[in-house]
């Protein structure tokens, strides 16, 4: 309610008041005796009531007006309330605006700072990987001219020594434990119910010297392989089935071993040094050995021809692999470990240099065995 309504009311109100008590002044009152135990109202006498019943009435209307403004007020109040609130946020939002945008601001100058160092640093990195460029360029080609000045002379003088040596009298050279240090066999194995393979070994490799060969053929990569691998002992494997054999060459002199294998009943023997260490059966029994394979030295085969391990690779001296599509006697196996045979050589694989590629830095020098045994 407005202060003008409420200046109205107490108006009114005031001479509704005022006339009633003109009314009262003119009225004369009669004393008269009542009993003890009697209501004095009733006995009063109810001359000139009406202005009086008036007033009484209007006095409650206005109070009803006033409690409905007063309602009326608390809820105009509340709505003030409210509207306080979203003006505040809304002068807070007003203010935070320039805040937020000198933020941004900031951030931007950051951001153009930091992209002027970085274009800085990209220069600068590009002036110098140009002169290192162009210094690796100078390096590089003295390194090549070096290296091709050695290779020269290594092919020169290994030229010299396979016009003056017999081509089996060489031996393979391992020095590391690579992945692509290695040699391949040109000769193709055929279809073999029996073998023997044969070859003088160096190593001093640990642990395990690795593979010496390993033969594979397409959808067989263990089709014949000796290896020996960490802690384990050597074993030769045809086919994927397993032998221990009980040799023991990771001394740093040189040994002959042999292993023979028949596919009646599996059997196979073992022999070092000219001296049978062990034999058994049931390796791969009536199983072929493939033909049309990969024969290769020093590295075992995940693949036909590659996948190769280092951990599985040969590392160490190597000379006379020779094969035999046959079981050798106990005294051929001896007369090649004592070199009192000199026309036994293999009639499946031959050792000589023109049947052997060398690949990954291995290397051939001349070797003679009878004369590294005596």
């Amino acid at each position: 309610m407005s202060r003008g309504a409420l200046g109205r009311l107490f108006a009114l109100s005031f001479l509704l008041a005022r006339a009633a008590a003109q009314d009262f002044a003119q009225t004369r009152f009669i004393c008269t005796s009542i009993p003890l135990d009697m209501d004095p109202m009733c006995s009063a006498p109810m001359q000139n009531s009406g202005p009086v019943e008036d007033i009484k009435g209007t006095i409650l209307q206005l109070r009803e007006t006033i409690l409905q403004q007063k309602e009326t007020i608390m809820n105009q109040k509340e709505t003030i309330r409210e509207l306080t609130a979203k003006l505040s946020r809304c002068e807070s939002q007003s203010v935070s605006e320039p805040s937020t945008n000198s933020l941004k601001d900031l951030l931007q100058n950051k951001i153009d700072h930091l992209e002027k160092q970085v274009l800085s640093r990209v220069n600068s990195l590009e002036e110098t990987k140009t002169a290192v460029r162009n210094d690796t360029t100078e390096n590089r080609g003295k390194i090549e001219n070096a290296l091709n000045s050695l290779h020269q002379r290594i092919s020169d003088l290994e030229k010299g020594q396979r016009n003056s040596r017999p081509t089996d009298k060489f031996q393979i050279t391992f020095p590391l434990r690579t992945n692509y240090m290695y040699a391949k066999v040109k000769t193709s194995l055929p279809e073999m119910y029996a073998m023997t393979v044969c070859m003088w070994l160096k190593s001093n490799a640990s642990p395990g010297v690795g593979t010496p060969f390993s033969y594979a053929v397409p959808g067989q990569s263990n089709e014949l392989v000796l290896i020996e691998w960490g802690n384990n002992p050597m074993e030769i494997l045809i086919n994927d089935k397993v032998a221990k054999l009980p040799f023991l060459i990771n001394d740093g002199k040189w040994h002959h071993i042999c292993v023979t294998w028949s596919t009646r009943d599996g059997v196979w023997e073992a022999y070092q040094d000219g001296l049978k260490r062990g034999n058994g059966e049931n390796l791969a029994p009536w199983h072929p050995i493939k033909p049309g394979g990969i024969m290769v030295l020093g590295q075992e085969q995940d693949t036909l021809g590659g996948g190769f391990d280092a951990t599985q690779a040969f590392v160490g001296e190597m000379s006379h692999f020779h094969m035999w599509d046959r079981v050798l006697t106990p005294g051929e196996v001896y007369s090649l470990a004592n070199c009192s045979s000199k026309t036994l050589v293999g009639n499946v694989i031959a050792w000589t240099e023109a049947n052997v590629d060398i690949y990954g830095g291995a290397t051939k020098w001349t070797f003679e065995a009878c004369r590294q045994i005596n």
